[in-house]
C-alpha cells in the first residue's frame, strides 16, 4: 500500500506578485469510499448483515451528534475522537467574552493510534503527472 503525491506550487501570502514560488507535496486522491462501499467491505470481513451495518453507521452520526451538542468528545476508539472547536473575538476581560463573539465554530477529528501508525510507516511514490 502506498501513498500517491504530487507536487504542487505555492507562493507566499500576502507578498505583492506571489513572491518566492516553492514546490510541496500534495496527496493524490484515487477515489472514494462511501456507505456503500464501507458496508460491503465491513460485511466481508465480519458476520454483520449489511443492512445491521448501515444501520449502525447512521446511528453513530445521530448520536455524535447528540453528545457533540451537549459538549462531550465523542470516543472512537482506534478510530479517534470527535470535538467542538471555537474562534472566538477576544476580549481583554474574561469576563467579557460572550456567545455572541464567536464567528466560527467546526468538528476536530483527531485520529486513533492505529490511523497515526497508518500514517508513520506509509510509503509514499510520486504520481504519474
Amino acid at each position: 500500500m502506498s501513498i500517491k503525491f504530487k507536487s504542487v506550487v505555492k507562493t507566499q501570502p500576502g507578498v505583492a506578485g506571489g513572491g518566492e514560488r516553492k514546490y510541496y507535496a500534495n496527496p493524490v486522491m484515487s477515489g472514494e469510499m462511501n456507505l456503500d462501499s464501507l458496508t460491503r467491505s465491513i460485511e466481508k470481513i465480519s458476520t454483520v448483515s449489511g443492512a445491521d451495518i448501515r444501520a449502525v453507521l447512521y446511528a453513530l452520526v445521530d448520536v455524535s451528534i447528540d453528545a457533540l451538542g451537549d459538549s462531550n468528545i465523542v470516543r472512537l476508539g482506534d478510530l479517534g475522537s470527535l470535538r467542538i472547536s471555537l474562534s472566538s473575538d477576544g476580549k481583554s476581560v474574561a469576563e467579557e467574552v460572550k456567545a455572541g463573539d464567536i464567528r466560527k465554530a467546526g468538528i476536530v477529528f483527531t485520529p486513533g493510534s492505529r490511523l497515526k501508525d497508518m500514517l508513520a510507516n506509509a510509503k509514499y511514490v510520486k504520481a504519474d503527472n
